[in-house]
C-alpha cells in the first residue's frame, strides 16, 4: 500500500515553479483558464495532496479527492462554504486507487449524485484491496516478507496492522464510468486526453489538455520525489519498475515539454522532459549501485541503504513495507534482465547476487 509517504528518494532538477506558494486551507488558485488548484491534508509523513477543479460548464469536475479523514471532510466543507461560484460538482475523476487519491470519492459522488470516472483496473483493484480490511494477514504475504529478510518482530507487526487499506477509503460507488488510454474527453470548453501509465499503480490515468498546455500527472511524475514503485505480495514475480520506466517514456513521447505539470504532491512546475530524464537517470544509477552492492549475496532488507537516502527501520512499519516493495521492484527488474541471480536458503530467505558479465 502507498500511503502517500516517500521512501526518501529525491532528485534535484532545474524546474520552474510559476506560483509563489500553494493555496492555503479552503483556498483555490487558478493555474490555467478554468483549472483551479487546492489542497487537502493527509495524515501521513507526506502531509498534503493537490486536487484540481476543472470548469465543466454547468459545474466543476474534480480530479482526486483526498483520504477519508475527519480533517479532510472538514476541509471539503470549508471549501464548499467559502466558494463564490455556486455551481455544483459534476463528476469525480480519480487518477488511481491509493487512499489519498480515492479516499473520499464515494462520499463526494453520493453527496452530489454524480458519477465516478476511473480506469477499470484501478476501480476493481481498489474494491478488492478494500475488501481485505479486517482480514488476517494471509500466509502468502507472511512468506513474501519472510523471504525478504524481515525479522519475526516485523512480521508480527505486519500481522497486527494488516487489513487497514480501506480505513481511509469511503465505500466506492457501485458503478463508475470507465477511463481508457487514449480517450478524449470533453470537460467544459476543452478536450482532455487520457494517458494511462503503470508501475506505481495498475492503470494510472493522467489527463492532458493540449489547448491549455496542462498535464495533470497524478503520482506518475512528481517534482521533488520519485513515485513509489513496489512489488506486492499478491504478485511477487511482477516487474513494475519496467512498467514505470516505460510509462515515463510514453509520457515524454505524447506530451510536449512546454506544459504546466500539475502533480499530486509538491508544486506545479514546468520542465516535464527534464524531470522525466532525471527520474530515469536516477533509476539507472540506482541499478548500477545495486549491482555493485550485490557483488556479495544480499537479502532484500540488506539493500535499503543502497537505494534510499532516508534510514529504513522496523520502527516505521509503513516505510519498511514500501522500501521492501521498491527494493523488490529493482531486484526483480535486474533478475528478469539476467543481471542478478536469486537463491533461497534453508530458512526460506532469498539472497541476490550480481552475475558477472
Amino acid at each position: 500500500m502507498n500511503s502517500g509517504e516517500s521512501t526518501g528518494k529525491t532528485q534535484k532538477t532545474a524546474l520552474v515553479y510559476p506560483f509563489e506558494a500553494p493555496p492555503g486551507p479552503a483556498q483555490t488558485i487558478e493555474v490555467a483558464p478554468g483549472v483551479r488548484w487546492f489542497r487537502m491534508p493527509l495524515p501521513y509523513a507526506l502531509n498534503h495532496i493537490n486536487l484540481w477543479a476543472l470548469d465543466d460548464g454547468d459545474g466543476w469536475a474534480i480530479v482526486d479527492t483526498g483520504a477519508r479523514t475527519d480533517e479532510a471532510i472538514l476541509a471539503w466543507r470549508e471549501l464548499f462554504a467559502n466558494q463564490s461560484d455556486g455551481r455544483p460538482m459534476t463528476r469525480v475523476f480519480v487518477t488511481h486507487l491509493h487512499p489519498d487519491h480515492v479516499g473520499l470519492a464515494g462520499w463526494l459522488t453520493r453527496k452530489f449524485g454524480i458519477r465516478l470516472w476511473m480506469t477499470r483496473l484501478e476501480y476493481l483493484s481498489c474494491r478488492v484491496m478494500a475488501s481485505d480490511s479486517g482480514r488476517e494477514a494471509p500466509p502468502d504475504a507472511i512468506d513474501f516478507y519472510h523471504r525478504a529478510g524481515w525479522s519475526d518482530a516485523a512480521l508480527e507487526t505486519y500481522r497486527a496492522r494488516f487489513g487497514n487499506f480501506g480505513k481511509h477509503i469511503h465505500a466506492l460507488p457501485d458503478s463508475y464510468h470507465r477511463l481508457r488510454d487514449g480517450d478524449v474527453l470533453r470537460i467544459g470548453a476543452h478536450q482532455w486526453q487520457v494517458i494511462v501509465g503503470s508501475g506505481h499503480s495498475p492503470e494510472h490515468a493522467c489527463l492532458y489538455c493540449p489547448a491549455l498546455r496542462v498535464l495533470i500527472s497524478g503520482d506518475q511524475v512528481l517534482p521533488r520525489i520519485s513515485s513509489n514503485v513496489s512489488v506486492m505480495p499478491t504478485e511477487p514475480d511482477a516487474n513494475p519498475m519496467a512498467e514505470w520506466l516505460e510509462s515515463l517514456a510514453k509520457i515524454k513521447r505524447e506530451v510536449p515539454d512546454d506544459v504546466l505539470v500539475l502533480p499530486a504532491h509538491g508544486e506545479c512546475f514546468r520542465g516535464l522532459h527534464a524531470r522525466i530524464d532525471a527520474l530515469m537517470a536516477d533509476q539507472t544509477q540506482a541499478f548500477a549501485q545495486l549491482l555493485t552492492a550485490l557483488d556479495t549475496p544480499k537479502r532484500v532488507v540488506d539493500v535499503f541503504a543502497v537505494l534510499f537516502t532516508r534510514p529504513i527501520s522496523e520502527a516505521t512499519p509503513s516505510l519498511l513495507g514500501m522500501a521492501t516493495g521498491e527494493s523488490m521492484a529493482c531486484l526483480n527488474y535486474l533478475l528478469l534482465a539476467g543481471r542478478v541471480e536469486r537463491s533461497v536458503d534453508r530458512d526460506g530467505v532469498a539472497w541476490y547476487r550480481a552475475l558477472r558479465t
